[in-house]
C-alpha cells in the first residue's frame, strides 16, 4: 500500500473543504446533503468523512479555519476590518450565510454549541485583544467596559451577516461599518458629552 504524505493528505482536506464551502454557500447547511457535498467536492463520501467524520465535523472544520483566518485580520486591523473583507471579496464569505441557521443549533443541542464555540475561540480571544491593545492606547471609549464593547461587535458581525445574505447594498453597509468604528472610538463619548454641553447653554 503506497504511503501518502502529510502534504498529499493536507491537499486532500484542503480541496475537500474548499468543495465543502461552495457547498455550503449555495445550499445552506440543511441543504447540502451528502450527495451534493460529493459532487461539489468530486469525492465518495467514504472519502471525505474519513478526513472529517461526519456532515457536522467538516463543517466545524470550515468553521476553525476561517475564525482563525479572520483572527488573523482581527489582530491587526481589528473586527470591523473583517466585515469591511466581506464586502470586498463576498466569495470567501458566502458560505457564512448558513449561520443564520446555526443559530438554531446553538439554542437546541448543546454539544455542537459547545464545538462551535471552542472554535470560535481564536477569533474571540484576537477581538478581545485588539480591543485591549486599542484601549492601552487610548483609542478607545473608556465609558463602556470591553466586555461590552466586544459583544457590540460580535452582535454588529450577526445582523451584518444577515442583511449582507439578504442583499444589502455594499455601499448601504459600508457606511455602517464607518458609523460602527465611530462609536467605539475615544473621541465618540467626548463628542457627545460637548454636544450636550453646548444644547444646555
Amino acid at each position: 500500500m503506497p504511503v501518502v504524505s502529510n502534504a498529499e493528505l493536507s491537499s486532500k482536506r484542503q480541496d475537500i473543504l474548499e468543495g465543502a464551502r461552495r457547498c455550503f454557500a449555495e445550499h445552506g447547511y440543511e441543504g447540502a446533503t451528502v450527495r451534493r457535498l460529493e459532487e461539489a467536492v468530486g469525492k465518495s463520501r467514504g472519502a471525505i468523512f474519513h478526513h472529517f467524520g461526519d456532515k457536522e465535523g467538516l463543517f466545524l472544520a470550515l468553521a476553525r479555519e476561517d475564525a482563525a483566518r479572520m483572527a488573523e485580520v482581527v489582530a491587526q486591523y481589528g473586527l470591523v476590518d473583517v466585515m469591511r473583507d466581506m464586502l470586498a471579496r463576498p466569495e470567501r464569505y458566502e458560505w457564512l450565510y448558513t449561520r443564520l441557521e446555526i443559530i438554531t443549533m446553538l439554542r437546541t443541542d448543546p454539544a455542537f454549541r459547545a464545538q462551535w464555540q471552542a472554535h470560535q475561540s481564536v477569533l474571540d480571544q484576537a477581538v478581545r485583544e485588539r480591543l485591549e491593545q486599542n484601549a492601552a492606547k487610548g483609542r478607545m471609549r473608556d465609558d463602556v467596559p470591553i466586555e461590552v464593547l466586544h459583544l457590540y461587535l460580535e452582535t454588529v458581525l450577526d445582523g451584518f451577516i444577515s442583511r449582507f445574505a439578504a442583499g444589502e447594498p455594499p455601499e448601504r453597509l459600508s457606511s455602517l461599518l464607518d458609523l460602527v468604528e465611530e462609536t467605539i472610538r475615544c473621541h465618540a463619548i467626548h463628542s457627545i458629552n460637548d454636544s450636550s454641553k453646548t444644547s444646555q447653554k
